[in-house]
């Protein structure tokens, strides 16, 4: 089962959160029939989702996560609430690459260049977007670099997705490290060697450690306090016949008629979990 953790430093200056997503991941995976290429990116971007949905506040609060890159995946879309319950999408599933240079997965390669969007709902009259040029594509370093630069908050954040030979998920997960205004320099540098001498995340999860462990063992040597509390990240899309019924209702009369006219029958696929809804002539 996949668990996500908090904590923070005992003097408040370092904030951790880690999860353990493969059984998200291999969800997303049965659901879209993905890549391996595109279950590395999908999947690291869902990751990444369910541990920012972890910091929302709000029952009905929810976070966005959109990559408009011009490789080969086309656009890649990740959406979670505040129980780290996550969606999402990437528009060309199938689409891979060659192995990079250093032997692995290709994502930024196939992420390509383009924008990273965060858009967070708080309820409010208008949700806060956040857009920055991605800067590796391999998603991780671009939300780094939207933590320093929409938010000012320096952050640490890994992630990463094990594709085995069969294109099931063999592990993934992640952990996000942000310092507090608090924090010192030699917090900062002691930290930043830390997170250098650390294995891959894949390598974590594979060896069998929790998403406490996990949190740990990348602030060793400070005193963390993880709380009790885990979230259990999950593949969830929240769609249903009455909200298909209201957004064909909204494409108005005419339209609605043209395609009774022409069609006799409508059907809308989710994108998020390909469920499909039929409406005959009677209903449309």
């Amino acid at each position: 089962m996949d668990t996500l953790v908090r904590g923070n430093s005992a003097d408040g200056t370092i904030r951790v959160l880690a999860a353990t997503t493969t059984d998200l991941v291999n969800e997303m995976r049965r659901i879209h029939d993905t890549s391996a290429t595109a279950s590395a990116a999908l999947g690291r971007l869902l990751t990444a989702a369910a541990i920012m949905g972890a910091q929302l506040k709000g029952e009905d609060d929810s976070v966005t996560l959109q990559i408009n890159g011009d490789g080969a995946l086309g656009r890649l879309i990740a959406v979670t609430d505040s129980r780290a319950h996550v969606r999402g999408y990437v528009v060309n599933p199938h689409a891979d690459l060659m192995p990079n240079a250093k032997g692995k997965l290709d994502v930024g390669g196939a992420v390509g260049k383009g924008y990273l969007s965060v858009i967070r709902d708080m309820g409010l009259k208008e949700p806060y977007i956040g857009r920055i040029p991605l800067v590796t594509g391999e998603i991780a370093e671009d939300l780094t670099y939207y933590y320093a630069k929409s938010e000012q908050i320096p952050t640490a954040i890994a992630l990463g997705v094990l594709v085995d030979t069969d294109l099931s998920i063999k592990a993934a997960g992640g952990y996000m490290i942000q310092l507090m205004p608090e924090a010192t320099e030699e917090t900062a540098d002691r930290l930043t060697e830390l997170i250098e001498s650390l294995p891959p995340i894949t390598d974590m999860v594979d060896g069998g450690m929790d998403a406490a462990e996990i949190a740990i063992a990348v602030t060793n040597g400070f005193d963390m306090v993880i709380e009790n509390k885990s979230a259990e990240p999950a593949y969830e899309c929240k769609c249903t016949r009455e909200r298909v019924e209201r957004a064909l209702v909204s494409i108005g009369r005419k339209d609605l008629r043209e395609i009774i006219d022409e069609q006799g029958e409508a059907e809308m696929s989710c994108r998020f979990c390909d469920r499909k809804y039929k409406f005959n002539r009677e209903q449309l």
